[in-house]
């Protein structure tokens, strides 16, 4: 297999997966909404007996939350390094993958 059409494969690969995500993306709004109501509901102050029993329960919705962001970060870290690896073989003329280090959006290496 030349190396045109491994590139050409990965990419291929990279699009289902980022479709995947963008699937697995929608049904985590649908299911956040539904925890959102719930918690409207449930998590307020006439539940709890204290106010540090509240701020528990409350904490480890949160570490889920952020446990669900991270492992999704994770991902899309993965897929940008296949990416860079792709946009990195043609940089002989200056173009490629650079753009996106240092401008916010946590590409950087310093991010892994």
């Amino acid at each position: 297999m030349s190396r045109e059409k491994a590139y050409l494969q990965m990419l291929e690969s990279t699009a289902a997966i980022q479709w995947n995500v963008a699937l697995i993306l929608e049904a985590k709004a649908v299911e956040a909404e539904k925890v959102k109501q719930w918690t409207q509901h449930h998590i307020h102050a006439r539940v709890f007996d204290t106010h540090e029993e509240q701020l528990k329960e409350s904490l480890s919705i949160h570490e889920v939350i952020v446990e669900m962001v991270e492992g999704l970060t994770k991902l899309e870290n993965g897929l940008y390094s296949n990416l860079k690896a792709v946009l990195g073989s043609g940089e002989e003329d200056g173009g490629g993958g650079e753009g996106f280090e240092g401008e916010g959006f946590g590409f950087g290496e310093d991010s892994k």
